[in-house]
């Protein structure tokens, strides 16, 4: 099987490293001209809570050729009419596309690729993107070898083919099949709602959120916004990692708020050193993909009359940061999710 790693960031370089040494035949495409030849020269280092260094194959997209079997797709959504535009001269009738972005790409892929070409899937591990080559995996190890991915077939069933791409990512970590993928990626999502818009619109690590009262209670706040959004929209929610994100749902009193809170610190300590790849993206002073997290539930919030002020003032902090190529101040920004709590709870 011929594989290809389309956005070879962050978890790109750590999934490329993993299939490369379980013998496949991988490819870790990016655009980062330094990271490809640092890959190249001196393998995938992957540091953090394990440590490993594989050699690896990398490429731009320039030097794509042939054709691929299997392409993990893990480039952000701000690029997908150009990564998509160019990724169709390397696929076959029988390639098979694997969505592992943020948000819930799936039906935009199907309209681009074609339905029989998308299978979607959720990335259950954290990481951070050192330097050229090297990788942090920021999720605690136990974690990623029993839980590193949900994937599914957009219409749930169970294909010889999802069976297959299982073998090939238990690889790399635990992979659950899932025969609900719209409730998996919107879960997923509510984990990036709640943590990954917090750390980008504070400019701080999970641990930091958690270690905050006001910005794990801000966190619960995205997460059951998430919840009641989803579930107007005829999402049916799921378990991620062994846990239903369900349990994030608040009484219409709030009289559960400390319960959840007190879950949430517990559930989300494995990912304490995890840093957004939103805030990641503010510091490099690149667009985020705000519009496809946070801005998800926003829009589907008007669609459905739910309010999201949480998530509201997440998207307004981080584009503010985007149209100011600043990085959030945790100092200065804690201050509105702190109004905020005051006016809503």
């Amino acid at each position: 099987m011929r594989i290809a790693i389309m956005g070879a960031g962050s978890l790109g370089t750590i999934i490329g490293a993993f299939l490369s040494k379980g013998k496949e035949h991988v490819e870790l495409i990016d655009v980062n001209k330094e990271h490809v030849k640092a890959l190249n020269e001196t393998g995938a280092a992957v540091i953090g809570t394990i440590k490993e260094n594989v050699p690896v194959k990398a490429l731009t997209p320039e030097e794509m050729t042939g054709a691929y079997d299997l392409v993990l797709l893990l480039t952000k959504q701000v690029f997908n009419k150009e990564v998509l535009a160019n990724l169709k001269h390397f696929l076959t009738e029988n390639s098979i596309v694997l969505s592992l972005q943020n948000g819930v790409p799936e039906e935009s892929l199907v309209s681009s690729l074609g339905e029989n070409r998308v299978i979607g899937g959720s990335v259950e591990f954290g990481a951070t993107w050192e330097k050229p080559g090297v990788s942090a995996l920021t999720t605690a190890v136990d974690s990623f070898k029993n839980n590193a991915f949900q994937i599914g077939e957009l219409d749930g069933t169970i294909t010889d083919r999802i069976n297959n791409l299982k073998e090939v990512l238990d690889l790399v970590g635990g992979t659950v099949i899932s025969t609900n993928l719209v409730g998996t990626k919107w879960s997923k999502l509510l984990i990036n709602v709640a943590m990954s818009g917090m750390s980008a619109a504070l400019g701080c690590t999970y641990g930091d959120i958690l270690k905050n009262e006001i910005a794990v209670t801000s966190a619960v706040m995205l997460a059951d916004e998430t919840l009641q959004a989803g579930s107007a929209s005829g999402v049916e929610f799921t378990e991620l990692a062994g846990i239903h994100v369900g349990v994030f749902k608040l009484h219409e009193d709030k009289s559960n708020l400390p319960n959840v809170i007190s879950l949430a610190k517990k559930i989300f300590e494995p990912q304490a050193l995890l840093k957004a790849s939103m805030l990641q993206d503010l510091e490099k002073q690149r667009q985020t993909e705000i519009d496809f997290i946070n801005g998800v539930v926003t829009a589907k919030g008007k669609e459905t009359g739910i309010r999201t002020p949480f998530n509201d003032l997440v998207v307004r902090l981080v584009k503010q940061a985007e149209d100011e190529k600043i990085v959030p101040s945790f100092d200065e920004n804690i201050g509105f999710f702190k109004e905020l709590i005051e006016k809503e709870i």
